[in-house]
């Protein structure tokens, strides 16, 4: 990341698969106190399974990744909204939306944003946030 994220917020996107959104719920649950910290924004279905699971998150719903979601999250990474996307991607499950992916995927690379595709990335990636903003 080129900018300082010192004095602010994290902006984050979740996303997950049908098959991988319990376990986008569980991550988040894992890092509680960091999510409750954060600017979250979600494609549709997976934004409400978090806030279900976890009503003490301020989850912004965006639509569903196959309906639109997915191209609004990469309007917000060409825009500087985000400073990382958590998306748990399901490599052994058909992608309708593929096209979808890979574009969020290149926008992420362009704008040199973080793109955590499994928890243990995820992890990573939350844990270089956080020391950056030290």
């Amino acid at each position: 990341m080129s900018t300082s994220l010192s004095g602010r917020y994290l902006r984050l996107a979740l996303v997950a698969h049908d098959a991988k959104k319990d376990a986008l719920v569980v991550w988040a649950r894992d890092h509680l106190a960091q999510m409750q910290n954060a600017v979250l924004f979600a494609t549709g279905t997976t934004g409400a399974r978090i806030k279900e699971a976890l009503p003490q998150l301020d989850v912004t719903c965006l639509k569903s990744g196959p309906l639109g979601g997915d191209q609004q999250i990469g309007a917000m990474i060409c825009e500087g909204r985000l400073d990382a996307i958590i998306f748990f991607i399901d490599p052994l499950s058909p992608m309708p939306h593929d096209v979808d992916v890979k574009a969020l995927s290149r926008l992420a690379i362009v704008y040199d944003l973080p793109f955590a595709n499994s928890p243990t990335t995820a992890d990573f990636v939350l844990s270089g946030l956080a020391a950056e903003r030290a």
